[in-house]
């Protein structure tokens, strides 16, 4: 039996259980989320599946 996990589930897993526990987390996680989306975008790696 082989369990597989994709990066990104896994990441919004955890932001979800630290944004429960810290709420005040959600403005740096979103932030932190919107800039490494902005800079995949700009430098061409949209084919990188997360």
């Amino acid at each position: 039996m082989t369990i597989h996990l994709g990066l990104g589930p896994l990441i919004s897993l955890i932001a979800g259980i630290l944004i429960l526990i810290m709420p005040r987390l959600l403005n740096f996680i979103v932030a932190i989320y919107l800039i490494v989306i902005g800079l995949i975008g700009l430098f061409g790696m949209g084919s990188a599946h997360f």
